[in-house]
């Protein structure tokens, strides 16, 4: 692939930016980096320190640099400059902005044609259905998954090389001024406008100025794909004068159009949709029924004849479009393997993607890809399966299972353990699909290859009532309630009774990946489990009892401590281990006035002449429970619990010669009592599942399980 980049001292000049060190100003840069997590190799990558309210990418700089990064944008003076010595380092205003400048600067290189598309549903749809309806034609670059955003399109455009014929990108935006940013990134020659929704109608005056909004997007496009059946849509358009400066290709099933749907016919599980355009009658047949894929799919055929396509190519390829999965599916698999289902398209981006996310699932040392041949790359196959074989080798894959002729005969260009196969039936029938066992598994085919037939026998057989926990539903809400914090503060994440078989491997490796603080155990086995599968977090322990001290101390697990019982029981687990076992750390609970459990505040002086008394035992924090923060009628109590914790967390945390956290905030008191946030909240695992402000956190459930009504509203009902 031919590799288009910039040196940094190009870069710095592209960025407005100054360089407070520069030891290789000829440096070339290839791949841009904005996430800590994903760095695969350093070799041509730059990071953007970018900060938001929840997060400081400054923090991770001598991460990285340890890891043998050595080019860095930052828009704060790094602490710690000397011992980035080696470093390329620009400072600018805002990092972010930086990088738009960055992506923009990469766009103009190129005349090639692109899509840009915009619209409150549908976008990513149509984005991956063009590519499914055009990738045998043409050498595609498209945004990842969903990448829409202000970081998102930078990253996407990036991808772009002298090789593509075509780039599809998505923007989104949420506010106003934001699509501004985003025009001379993308810089589309085609623009398509799916509709106009609801989304973030809140921060607009209205839904036309929303539109007018989004359009921002188009305004230097040679031609504009929309429906004109949208009235407000419409409205936007006119209103905004931009029919003055470009041309329009419009569909309707009502008014005067290019494209003038006729008819829609269901067939289940088919549509047939007819049209007329350039008075020619032309129909075409999708396999959905639905009210938004029939209107991805109008869209999709209308860019398809603005560029040229026949009416009997698109037929043909209409019939054969696929569902989208919006997120990778992850399931449990046979002899206790995880399954990672990403089997709905194949390239070397996406796979770049899906093994992201492979290597957050801890719970299993090895991991394998099974890879079909990856069709319409633009490169030779040389030099596609020796990239791919570097990149797996980086994310550190045990073993690659190669499906089709091509693959197999690049056998070479992989390091690591291997097999191959000429076709899936080929794989079906000779691997001995009981040879898999413990390990997590990577499907990653083109749709020609159809392994879906994989992915249903390696799937563990589990009985038709499922419960289901929709993961980015979860880092939607661990993201809301972040929203509401202070800077600094820590977020320790509840996911005690998450065992009712729903994933708490799962749950923490995301909770891990998402930088949460700390986890909450309700028993020492469920944090061993978690230590097992390769979670190192912070664990504190709810329940802990002497039988398993030694077990916590072993896996490097923190009980709490609410009485001066459970501190002697501890106390002589210590004494009967070896030196090796020096320390343990602990937390201390706190009586506000709840009268379940913790130490009364009149016994705190004395809880310190016991915990001076014995250098082994360590605080990590003190803690306290608001029983009623979310009830306005005991707000007196709550201030009342908040003051005395207050007054015991100070002395205890003056104490000691380390840092010692404080926290007594739950969810509620998140939001209704920002003042008690101190050094760190709790968020619980109802929290995690169904937050107020993302209602769609999990799909419910059909089976009743009395068992876990603290899950539900409904009485029991799985939520």
């Amino acid at each position: 692939m031919t590799q288009t980049g910039h040196t940094i001292e190009e870069i710095t000049k592209l960025i407005k930016g100054q360089a407070l060190q520069l030891p290789k100003p000829e440096y070339l840069i290839t791949d841009l980096l904005t996430d800590s997590r994903r760095l695969v190799s350093p070799d041509g990558c730059i990071f953007f320190a970018l900060v938001s309210r929840r997060n400081d990418g400054h923090r991770y700089l001598e991460e990285l640099y340890n890891k043998g990064l050595r080019n860095f944008i930052v828009q704060n003076e790094p602490e710690n400059l000397l011992m980035l010595h080696e470093a390329n380092i620009i400072l600018v205003k805002d990092a972010l902005q930086a990088l738009q400048l960055l992506a923009a600067a990469h766009r103009r290189q190129f005349n090639t044609e692109v899509i840009g598309i915009t619209g409150s549903n549908g976008k990513t749809i149509v984005k991956e259905w063009l590519y499914q309806l055009m990738y045998e034609d043409k050498n595609i670059v498209r945004s990842p998954k969903s990448f829409n955003s202000q970081i998102g399109v930078p990253l996407s455009v990036w991808q772009m090389n002298d090789q593509h014929d075509l780039a599809i990108f998505e923007a989104g935006i949420s506010e106003p001024d934001e699509m501004d940013k985003l025009q001379p990134i993308i810089f589309p020659t085609i623009g398509i406008f799916t509709n106009l929704g609801h989304a973030h109608d809140e921060n607009f005056i209205s839904r036309i100025q929303k539109a007018g909004e989004k359009l921002k997007l188009f305004t230097k496009v040679e031609m504009l794909i929309y429906c004109v059946d949208q009235k407000e849509l419409q409205e936007g358009i006119l209103k905004s004068g931009i029919l003055r400066n470009i041309r329009t290709f419009t569909w309707s099933r009502h008014e005067k159009a290019d494209l003038s749907i006729k008819s829609v016919v269901h067939h289940n599980p088919n549509t047939i949709i007819s049209g007329l355009y350039r008075n020619q009658f032309l129909e075409i047949e999708i396999p959905f029924t639905d009210f938004a894929s029939i209107e991805n799919a109008i869209h999709c055929w209308a860019t398809m004849l603005l560029l040229g396509y026949k009416p009997e190519v698109i037929a043909k390829r209409m019939k054969q479009l696929q569902a989208v999965a919006m997120r990778l599916e992850m399931k449990e698999g046979i002899n206790n393997c995880t399954i990672i289902n990403d089997t709905y398209n194949s390239d070397i981006d996406s796979l770049s993607i899906a093994l992201d996310f492979l290597n957050q699932q801890k719970q299993h040392r090895k991991k394998t890809v099974i890879l079909s041949d990856i069709l319409q790359s633009g490169l030779s196959d040389s030099d596609l399966y020796q990239e791919i074989g570097q990149l797996l080798e980086l994310k550190h894959i045990d073993r690659i299972i190669g499906i089709g002729k091509s693959i197999g005969k690049q056998a070479s260009a992989f390091s690591m353990e291997k097999e191959f196969f000429t076709g899936t039936a080929d794989f079906l029938g000779k691997f001995p699909l009981a040879s898999f066992s413990n390990e997590t598994i990577l499907l990653k085919g083109a749709r020609v290859f159809e392994f879906e037939q994989i992915s249903e026998v390696l799937q563990q057989k589990t009985h038709e009532t499922v419960l289901e926990i929709n993961l980015n539903a979860l880092v939607h809400n661990l993201n809301h309630y972040r929203s509401m914090l202070k800077p600094g503060t820590k977020v320790m994440a509840m996911v005690k009774a998450f065992s009712y078989g729903s994933g708490s491997y799962e749950i923490a490796n995301l909770l891990q990946f998402h930088h949460v603080d700390y986890l909450t155990v309700a028993y020492a086995d469920e944090g061993v489990e978690l230590r097992k599968a390769g979670i190192n977090l912070p664990i504190m322990v709810m329940n802990p009892d002497q039988e398993s001290f030694d077990s916590m101390l072993k896996h490097n697990l923190e009980p709490e401590i609410y009485s001066f019982r459970t501190l002697r029981l501890l106390e002589e687990s210590l004494s009967k281990l070896s030196a090796e076992h020096n320390s343990i750390g602990i937390h201390l609970k706190i009586d506000s006035g709840m009268h379940r459990l913790g130490f009364d505040p009149s016994e705190v002086d004395e809880l310190l002449a016991v915990l001076k008394e014995n250098p082994r035992i360590r605080v990590c924090s003190v803690f306290s429970h608001l029983s009623a923060s979310d009830n306005p009628q005991f707000d007196d109590f709550t201030r009342h619990q908040i003051k005395v914790f207050g007054e015991c967390g100070d002395k205890i945390a003056a104490a000691f010669d380390y840092p010692v956290l404080r926290h007594i905030s739950n969810t509620a008191g998140i939001s209704r009592f920002p003042e008690a946030q101190m050094d760190m909240v709790r968020l619980g695992n109802r929290t995690l599942w169904n937050c107020p402000n993302a209602r769609r956190a999990a799909k419910p459930c059909s089976r009743k399980h009395p068992e876990i009504k603290h899950l539900s509203n409904q009485g029991g009902s799985c939520q």
